[in-house]
């Protein structure tokens, strides 16, 4: 079954709901750009209420020793979920300095991105691929675009990985269908505006994963 992440929490409600449901992933986001950057000291409210089924990532951007220091301390992540423009050999230093695996993300606007996987593969376990922002972009992720997920019909590595950009209950089947990921990754997808997750979006997201057969209600429709 592909497992769902649930990207940009932050607050307590959605949190435990996503416990509830049990989604596998949640991600929190440490980048003071995003509508959805969390204090450390909300980080450390939300590490409080650990649900131990669900793995929390902690998504940086091009963060330093120093930052990544603090998140650990006060978020307790599972992951880094690296989504800057970190090196292969940076995402190898992370792993041995703080001994948490890395899960670099690989931005795609063309075939010949995908094949940066390769730069990474000796180094994590877990990779995730998401529509490259244009150049001027404020965000590296979390913009609600998708790529063309047709260039990753016959992708194959031995790496588990994660499918984000774009996703929603409306869209996440077929997705699923063309690109086969072990899991799929959703932020803006599941919000009523940016930064303020809704949980019956999520819901909706949830079942259309779980089940092959949903099919949303006209307003349903984001």
């Amino acid at each position: 079954m592909t497992q769902i992440k649930i990207c940009g929490i932050t607050d307590t409600e959605t949190y435990h709901y996503c416990a509830q449901q049990q989604v596998e992933w949640v991600g929190f986001v440490f980048f003071e750009n995003s509508p959805r950057h969390l204090s450390l000291t909300q980080a450390q409210h939300l590490a409080e209420s650990k649900n131990t089924m669900m793995r929390h990532v902690a998504l940086t951007v091009n963060a330093d020793d120093h930052q990544l220091k603090q998140i650990i301390a006060h978020a307790r992540p599972d992951m880094f979920q690296l989504h800057g423009d970190e090196s292969p050999e940076r995402a190898d230093e992370i792993q041995q300095k703080f001994g948490l695996p890395v899960m670099p993300v690989i931005k795609v606007s063309r075939r010949a991105d995908i094949e940066r996987l390769c730069l990474y593969a000796p180094y994590c376990k877990w990779v995730l691929f998401d529509a490259a922002p244009p150049q001027d972009a404020q965000l590296p992720g979390g913009r609600g675009e998708s790529f063309d997920w047709t260039m990753m019909e016959k992708f194959s590595t031995p790496l588990s990985w994660m499918l984000a950009g774009g996703l929603n209950q409306t869209n996440v089947q077929k997705a699923i269908h063309i690109t086969h990921p072990d899991a799929v990754d959703i932020s803006s997808g599941v919000e009523s505006s940016k930064g303020v997750k809704d949980v019956k979006r999520i819901e909706q997201f949830i079942q259309a994963v779980r089940s092959p057969d949903y099919q949303p209600e006209d307003n349903q429709l984001i």
